[in-house]
């Protein structure tokens, strides 16, 4: 197939400025370092620059990009409202208007102690006896970029904390309404990190702020009332940071120094407890306070080992209050690589013992309490699974064979634990989703297995699940490992003819790509194209060896294993490489940066999206965000040679070669502190320079947008068009 994108004109030619690096005795000159500073005139108007020279290379492709829009909108029910939940003496819901941007978060009043049933959903509008209590349409006016952070209700119903962010950077200014007289609070707290937690009494708030590396290092008590706090901090050496405020001094409550930890904050599913978790992507330690004392101390729940990782939920198990931990301790004197479950009983933390044990290949990722179940989430044959154990009638502890698997008949599906903030439900909120079935929202009845469907995602128009199937592949990488691969495509395409296939990929930070419905995909797939996901080593879909075999100095399986999907899917018949674009987005963006280093012939065209190419400067430089604790992910390169070594050989930016590259479109944001604008804008420079295949490197940035995009669904939809017009143009399933 021929590359559909106009060649007519030539990229920006972004002028050279040698800098020079040098560690552990390598010397590397960039000549598009200065392309970081994103205060100076000249950058901007090279980025701009780049966003028409894009514009006009897909010119052509406006007509297709329309139509894309037309279908994602027209498939979609505008007005619309998620299934209410129940939380205190409230039904809370979002709804959604036609012709607004963002949801609006309501609440209606419970009809009674037994009302457990959800209010009707509506469709069309509101529901009775409404009460609006934020509204981001409002709040977005006036604004290019809008993202709420907290959205906290106080225990008593009455205090509404909500923070907000209109710059894409991710700090956000924090407030409180009073939801019984709709006024606001003189309290005004900048600079947050986005959540907010409040005490059972609603007397404080505890929230979070970063460090100048964008790190949630520090918790703060707020007085509720006491007025505003500035964004000033000062660092006292032996305490760590002061927040001092005009109206108060907020009170610091929890700091982490280490720079490979990031700071959390919350409270358990029984209320009854205030949580700190503070953790690197190796280590973690958990930190609890009774709520019946929110200005007390916060204590250890179970120290801080190195290597060690644990969560911890309360429980009252026969009348005794336990905290449950899922860690990965050794028992025995094996280490718990998968993970197990102990309990340990608040109040004699030296009668600690297993509950569910460690089993190979059996990830368990979560244990959710309630006052009559638990709820176990873990991962098996790359797929999130549930397990119920029902308390009821209950005298002793349960044991592994009374947790009882949640199981749909559609194999490659997910299944998960939908929002349940109250403790004393008798039944259970789950969400349940498939390639190919739209999600699914249901309440299920422990004690007889019986769901009821509260709610099916609506997809407006002919839409037929038996139209489309979804299968489950298998690759062999080079050391013989089995990589599966899920294909998605339409039920009557021809087998027999290589299909154009959109290939996914991430694979880090053990993070897994699981099976999820998209009306954006029905785009390519009534097309004629096949959507496909490779779930390659350094995720999580098999367990934690899967993700120690994609990290440091095992990184390159992540991008080997890509390569052998893409190989198999070639070798089977499936596709071309003419056929097969290539996707991924921040950590997988660097996969996508390797993977055209390695085997651009494989690939008809490539789309990164805010990729972390240029991981090498980035990791070198602890003043930059988040480069510390990046450490455990990819290793140390600053004070460990080898390390250096390793990231050097594969990081993408420094890997560009005189090779055919396929076609490719990069896209970031201007305003992303997670993967600065500045690597997307290197990478391209030296793409362009670079290749050998004459097919456009195209770069586009979002000038007021963070590390998700622009905001606002109006927004999101355009993005989703202008890549999927792409996508189909450069893998020939349509002529531009």
């Amino acid at each position: 197939m021929t590359n559909r994108v106009e060649t007519s004109s030539a990229p920006p030619v972004a002028k050279k400025i040698p800098a020079r690096r040098e560690h552990h005795g390598d010397v590397f000159v960039d000549d598009y370092e200065w392309l970081r500073d994103k205060d100076d005139p000249e950058v901007v108007a090279y980025l701009e620059a780049q966003n028409a020279y894009t514009e006009t290379q897909t010119a052509s492709l406006a007509p297709l990009r329309s139509d894309i829009y037309n279908e994602i909108r027209s498939r979609t029910q505008e007005t619309d409202m998620s299934v209410p939940v129940r939380s205190g003496r409230f039904w809370y819901y979002v709804r959604t208007e036609e012709g607004k941007s963002y949801g609006i978060r309501c609440r209606r009043p419970i009809a009674g102690d037994d009302d457990w049933t959800p209010p009707e959903i509506a469709g069309d509008g509101p529901i009775e006896g409404e009460q609006i209590l934020f509204d981001s349409n409002v709040e977005a006016e006036g604004h290019e970029f809008f993202s709420l952070g907290a959205h906290s209700v106080s225990h008593d119903g009455r205090w509404l904390a909500y923070s907000t962010d209109t710059v894409g950077d991710e700090r956000y200014t924090l407030r409180i309404k009073d939801l019984e007289t709709g006024e606001l609070l003189p309290d005004v707290i900048e600079g947050t990190a986005g959540g907010a937690t409040w005490s059972k009494d609603a007397k404080y708030l505890f929230y979070l702020t970063v460090d100048d590396a964008w790190r949630p290092d520090t918790v703060w008590r707020h007085t509720v009332g006491a007025g505003s706090t500035s964004t000033s901090l000062s660092m006292n050496a032996a305490s760590g940071p002061d927040r001092t405020g005009s109206g108060t001094d907020d009170v610091r409550v929890f700091h982490e120094p280490d720079e490979r930890y990031w700071v959390g904050f919350g409270a358990t599913h029984s209320e009854e407890y205030l949580m700190i978790a503070a953790g690197s992507k190796l280590t973690s330690e958990i930190f609890a306070l009774s709520m019946n004392d929110p200005t007390g101390e916060f204590t250890s729940v179970a120290g801080r080992t190195e290597g060690v990782e644990y969560s911890a939920e309360h429980a009252r198990l026969g009348g005794r209050d336990y905290f449950l931990i899922v860690h990965n301790d050794e028992i025995d004197g094996v280490k718990a690589v998968d993970f197990a479950v102990d309990v340990m009983p608040v109040d004699d933390p030296s009668a600690r013992r297993n509950l569910l044990p460690h089993r190979p290949s059996f990830r368990i990722e979560d244990v959710d309490c309630f006052a009559d179940y638990l709820v176990l989430s873990y991962r098996e044959d790359a797929l999130p699974r549930l397990a119920i154990a029902d308390l009821r009638g209950r005298d002793a502890l349960p044991g592994a064979d009374d947790f009882v698997p949640v199981t749909f008949d559609q194999e490659l599906c997910s299944v998960g634990l939908g929002p349940n903030p109250e403790w004393d439900t008798p039944h259970l909120r789950i969400v349940y989703g498939s390639y190919v079935d739209p999600t699914e929202v249901l309440d299920l009845d422990v004690s007889t297995g019986e769901r009821t469907l509260l709610k099916r995602a609506v997809v407006l128009g002919e839409y037929h699940p038996a139209d489309y199937v979804a299968e489950r592949e298998w690759a062999v990488a080079d050391d013989g490992t089995r990589i599966p691969v899920s294909i998605v495509r339409r039920a009557d395409a021809d087998r027999g003819v290589p299909a154009p296939v959109l290939l996914n990929g991430y694979g880090a930070y053990e993070i897994s790509s699981d099976p999820g419905f998209s009306v954006q995909a029905l785009s390519l797939l009534d097309r004629g194209v096949a959507v496909a996901t490779a779930h390659v080593r350094g995720g999580g879909e098999m367990g934690r060896d899967w993700y120690e075999e994609g990290r440091v100095l095992a990184k390159k399986n992540t991008f080997t294993d890509f390569v052998a999907v893409a190989r198999h899917l070639v070798e089977t018949g499936v596709t071309t490489p003419g056929q097969l674009v290539a996707d991924g987005g921040s950590a997988g963006g660097l996969l996508m940066g390797a993977v055209a280093n390695l085997a651009p012939e494989l690939f008809g065209g490539i789309l990164a999206a805010v990729p972390f190419v240029d991981p090498l400067t980035s990791i070198l430089d602890p003043s930059l965000p988040l480069t510390v604790t990046e450490w455990d992910e990819w290793g140390d390169p600053l004070h460990d040679p080898e390390i250096y070594a390793y990231i050097r050989s594969y990081a993408p930016y420094e890997n560009v070669a005189e090779l055919p590259y396929p076609a490719m479109l990069i896209l970031t944001s201007f305003q992303d502190t997670r993967v600065l604008f500045t690597e997307a804008a290197k990478w391209a420079a030296r793409l362009q320079e670079s290749t050998t295949s004459g097919k456009p490197v195209l770069l586009r940035t979002e000038m007021n947008g963070g590390h998700g995009g622009p905001s606002g669904r109006y927004r999101q939809w355009e993005e989703a068009a202008f890549e999927l017009a792409w996508i189909l143009s450069v893998s020939g399933a349509v002529s531009a």
